[in-house]
């Protein structure tokens, strides 16, 4: 770690400590964190060198599967009862709370939180942002999106990475050779080709379904490019025809039917150890086609506005912690596969290491550069229900033959009607 990261990051963790030892209490306090796994692992592995610096301080982990624990928040933000005094939320839930007045600015005094932004990944530093320019979390960890493939299906095929790579359309002329020689499919289901061509080329400010002013964007060029090569997988039979995280989709990858799957870097860990261990050193991992970055998935930590104000001082030093720790940040990294947030983290040489699973492929560097790549995309709180339309107007192209400007136009309707709630 360089002198002037080792300084950044005394200063980072040292914002609010002072306000911290103004507000403690001689008694013992309890602090309550809300996370769901992999994080609250992470919440664990944090707590006895921090509780070594607040001694007397109690702090419980609640941890519920993700959706459980969204569910929770949400009900604890409306309500204001069960409200635990840290929370972790994933970028996918994040914008449900961006509107409201639910969760701490944390550009304001005490925290000045802006005075963080270069310790952080610039795309994942405007999720954390709301249209009213709010910092409403810090990030914790973030998916760069890859193009996963298995290298014994290329060689079987004939075909080199730069065939799947180069544009979308030799990504789908490679789909139909390795189909041809070796019967696989190209991808797990065509809407995989939809996720990630709704990821590129959006505009500064926009997010994926709404405009920087609240505008439905489903009817643009990258919605009907998106739509027009989903088609064009199902058309050509080159997708399997099974849903991210079914039993199919799993046994696609077990044996080898499933040729490539374009998701956060993550999967890589997935897959290793329990989606498909025995396919250990026949993946390798790609930038995505035609020079695409997106991102799939990331968590934050958030204040909610409703805590216990005496101790917001502590679970502020305690996010902190969770956000700032380079070393805690790797450690995660390396256990859990969970890529971290911190730039100062991106100098380290586990970043450089071979990954066995990937055929000793250093592909944590390609991860890395995607982070640096990707654009800042802005969350809204209509997006779930975006992607629920847009999904379900695309299975109508593909299963029905639905005409992709009545179906954008359908879901276009659909949308303007909830923009504003």
């Amino acid at each position: 770690m360089t002198m002037d990261a080792t300084r950044r990051a005394t200063l980072g963790l040292g914002l609010g400590l002072a306000w911290g030892a103004s507000c403690a209490q001689a008694e013992p306090r309890k602090l309550t964190v809300a996370a769901y796994p992999k994080l609250d692992a992470i919440v664990r592995a944090a707590l006895p060198a921090w509780k070594a610096k607040h001694p007397g301080v109690e702090v419980e982990v609640i941890s519920r599967e993700m959706n459980d624990h969204h569910t929770a928040m949400i009900t604890a933000l409306s309500t204001g009862s069960h409200m635990p005094d840290l929370m972790s939320l994933e970028v996918g839930y994040l914008g449900r709370f961006a509107q409201g007045r639910g969760l701490l600015d944390l550009r304001q005094a005490p925290f000045h939180g802006e005075k963080l932004q270069s310790r952080f990944v610039p795309y994942t530093w405007g999720q954390a942002h709301n249209k009213r320019g709010e910092l409403l979390a810090l990030p914790s960890d973030i998916g760069p999106g890859t193009l996963l493939y298995r290298h014994d299906v290329l060689q079987k095929a004939g075909l080199q990475e730069a065939d799947l790579t180069t544009s979308w359309d030799g990504f789908l002329a490679a789909g139909k050779q390795i189909r041809a020689k070796t019967g696989a499919y190209l991808l797990a289901h065509a809407r995989d080709m939809k996720d990630i061509l709704i990821r590129t080329h959006v505009a500064p400010g926009d997010g994926l379904y709404f405009s920087a002013k609240n505008e439905v964007l489903v009817r643009s060029p990258r919605f009907v490019r998106a739509f027009e090569l989903a088609r064009a997988v199902r058309r050509d039979k080159l997708d399997a025809g099974v849903y991210n995280w079914s039993g199919d989709w799993t046994e696609g990858f077990r044996r080898g039917s499933i040729a490539t799957q374009m998701l956060g870097a993550w999967l890589t860990g997935f897959l290793g150890s329990w989606l498909a261990p025995k396919t250990h050193g026949l993946w390798r991992a790609a930038q995505l086609p035609e020079g695409a970055f997106a991102a799939y998935g990331g968590s934050f930590y958030a204040l909610p506005a409703k805590g216990d104000p005496t101790k917001r001082a502590l679970a502020w030093d305690l996010m902190q912690t969770l956000t700032l720790d380079r070393r805690l940040l790797l450690d995660a990294f390396q256990a859990h596969d969970i890529f971290p947030a911190l730039v100062d983290t991106f100098d380290d040489p586990f970043f450089e290491q071979p990954l066995p699973f990937l055929g000793g492929q250093p592909a944590r560097k390609i991860w890395r550069e995607a982070a640096r790549r990707i654009q800042p995309v802005a969350v809204h709180r209509q997006d779930a229900f975006a992607d629920e339309v847009i999904n379900t107007e695309l299975d109508k192209v593909l299963t029905r033959g639905k005409d992709i400007p009545r179906a954008l136009g359908d879901a276009e309707r659909l949308l303007i009607r909830r923009a504003t709630r």
